[in-house]
């Protein structure tokens, strides 16, 4: 996002009529919450949460051979997901360090769409034309200035969009489809993607049918739910949050930030079956390297902050929390993600919260629920 004047999704007027408190979100005015992000956290978990992410954006990759080429470039076997389907994958540079994760759609044989993040949207529109065959024969073309992302989370999430878009619109947990013909007249696709952990879906919609489908939604029963909640949900389920828990080099000096897909320790997304851009630096590692792990607080004490050391029970410092905070779904125990080496779940460790006072946590891999 260039500098300058925030820009307002199409939901802005929404978002105000709800009272939202609006922030200044990647260039994006955004709600960081309607009422309270504990309340909104645990409504998305018992009932379903509704998020304006339009702020994400929305590529179409088309071209005969589009799965080979996005398989060449992407930590994910692309080829193995069929058309009707999602999936999650890595994007490395060429020295193997993490740029972007991306959901992508297979759409057909040749069509793929993509949703890169929101800050990351001029540099991967710039990366990937970078890698695109010099004879012409894959497209990319960027659907997210004209394009609306709504996210419906939680477990009522499929009462709710059936009674705003039919029953014939229900996808199931990574699948994909066109919108189908609905009471509302809206268009666009929709998929069973999130960012929660919970069962639901991303609709991708004109900017001008934005509005009366939210509004629908929020009539049905849907809570509004802000950028606050949104953090501690991904947290919960130990899901990557692009520039704090990684960041490339080229836009980030945080060498703490500078991981590849082995050291983010996520369980999916990664298939080394296959090659691509930067697999050397995912493969030249040691077991005692550090990576990704979540810190459970055993104690109370100051809640986990990016930043934090992390040290042994002798005192040694073993690793740097990224992220941090209070989860809503366990009562606000502090809850935390970082890079730390030589440990493996239910190791004991120390979070160093200042110099005076450090709290007794455990390893866990995540999810934390």
């Amino acid at each position: 996002m260039a500098s300058g004047e925030p820009v307002r999704t199409a939901l802005y007027e929404e978002h105000v009529a709800l009272n939202a408190n609006i922030v200044d979100f990647h260039g994006f005015e955004l709600p960081i919450w309607y009422t309270n992000i504990t309340e909104e956290h645990l409504a998305c978990r018992s009932n379903a949460g509704l998020f304006d992410v339009s702020h994400m954006g929305s590529f179409k990759f088309k071209g005969k051979d589009v799965r080979n080429w996005l398989e060449s470039i992407a930590t994910q076997k692309c080829t193995a997901i069929e058309p009707g389907r999602c999936a999650y994958t890595h994007f490395l540079d060429h020295n193997g360090y993490l740029i972007d994760d991306m959901i992508f759609a297979v759409v057909s044989e040749e069509e793929v769409l993509g949703v890169p993040n929101a800050s990351m949207i001029p540099v991967m529109w710039k990366w990937f034309n970078s890698l695109l065959p010099s004879d012409g024969s894959i497209k990319i073309e960027d659907l997210s200035p004209e394009t609306s992302i709504i996210a419906l989370q939680g477990p009522k999430a499929r009462e709710f969009c059936e009674n705003s878009l039919g029953q014939q619109n229900h996808v199931g947990r990574f699948r994909w489809s066109q919108i189908k013909e609905n009471p509302l007249g809206v268009t666009g696709w929709i998929q069973g993607t999130g960012y929660t952990g919970e069962a639901g879906y991303e609709i991708f919609i004109p900017n001008e049918h934005a509005g009366k489908l939210w509004r629908s939604l929020v009539e049905s029963g849907a809570t509004p739910v802000g950028l606050g909640a949104r953090d501690t949900l991904r947290l919960e389920k130990g899901f990557l949050l692009s520039g704090v828990d990684f960041a490339s080099p080229e836009l980030d000096d945080n060498e703490l930030l500078h991981r590849d897909s082995w050291e983010t320790n996520v369980p999916f997304g990664l298939d080394i079956d296959h090659d691509f851009v930067g697999k050397q630096r995912v493969t030249s590692h040691s077991d005692t390297d550090a990576r990704l792990w979540g810190v459970k607080q055993l104690e109370k004490g100051p809640l986990p902050r990016g930043g934090k050391s992390i040290e042994d029970l002798h005192g040694n410092h073993i690793g740097t929390l990224t992220s941090g905070a209070p989860a809503p779904s366990l009562d606000r125990t502090g809850i935390g993600m970082g890079y730390i080496a030589n440990c493996e779940p239910g190791d004991e460790v120390m979070i160093v919260a200042s110099v005076r006072k450090k709290v007794r946590a455990v390893i866990t891999r995540p999810p934390f629920i």
